[in-house]
């Protein structure tokens, strides 16, 4: 390191940004004509949340996914069903969060068949955040960073509903009432903290359909705030994806369902 990167990297602890300073790191690239770097967009998805209610646990995620300031696609599914009693939400880059999660499912079914039980709850949080750790190189590169929500119903371990965030390093943190990712998420945990702390009821003694209302608004409100973020698109009449996860399973709930309670009671 000669007198001026050495410089360089005094004004900065921060070893990523000396990397990007100097050209070596930084959104992928490719070399177009004449030899110039294009940079790449990656595709993105957001927002998602997920929050403890009477039931078990309810995921949303809007519909919309986007790249740069276009919106390249709005049905995206973030909500996915790994196992029997697991969902992953997806924040971040669909490419790779989708392959993350054929890996946990693929992972989940060989434990259980060939130690012919379920992966505990904690191994399966320990497997995804594995899995994002892993991935971290492309994380730096700008390319490929994810920051999931991970939703499961424990049946063994004093049976009940769990509820993880990560961070885009695999740090695992276990919600205690509710979690949101993804560039609205901001204004989610506002709506969230503010039903949950001053609303009539906690958000885990609400109903089904009181849980439904309460995503709705939320990401309704964040829609309004983000241009990332789907929320509900009147026109076209789409809405967002939520699934419940509880000792009894997964249920997905019907389009036509969401679609009756906006009407109700929100818009």
């Amino acid at each position: 390191m000669d007198g001026k990167e050495a410089l360089d990297f005094g004004a900065s602890s921060d070893f990523p940004s000396l990397l990007r300073r100097q050209g070596l790191l930084g959104p992928a690239a490719q070399i177009g004509p004449m030899n110039k770097r294009a940079e790449i967009t990656p595709t993105e998805s957001t927002t998602i949340l997920a929050f403890k209610f009477s039931d078990g646990v309810l995921v949303a995620g809007d519909r919309r996914a986007t790249s740069g300031n276009t919106v390249v696609y709005d049905r995206a599914d973030k909500v996915l069903e790994i196992d029997r009693r697991s969902i992953m939400a997806i924040a971040g880059v669909p490419a790779t969060a989708w392959e993350m999660a054929r890996v946990l499912e693929h992972s989940f079914q060989f434990f259980r068949r060939t130690q012919l039980q379920e992966m505990s709850v904690d191994g399966k949080v320990r497997a995804l955040s594995k899995l994002l750790r892993d991935n971290f190189g492309f994380a730096l590169q700008g390319v490929g960073i994810v920051v999931p929500i991970f939703a499961t119903y424990d049946v063994k371990v004093s049976p009940s509903a769990r509820l993880y965030f990560y961070d885009a390093m695999g740090a695992q943190f276990e919600a205690t009432d509710f979690a949101a990712t993804g560039s609205g998420s901001p204004a989610v945990r506002g709506i969230l903290y503010y039903e949950n702390t001053w609303g009539k009821k906690p958000l885990q003694k609400i109903d089904q359909d009181e849980a439904v209302v309460v995503a709705l608004r939320a990401l309704d409100t964040a829609s309004e705030a983000d241009t990332a973020t789907g929320g509900i698109d009147r026109h076209a009449k789409i809405f967002p994806v939520m699934k419940i996860v509880s000792a009894d399973g997964i249920l997905t709930l019907p389009e036509e369902k969401i679609a009756e309670l906006f009407h109700k009671r929100v818009a």
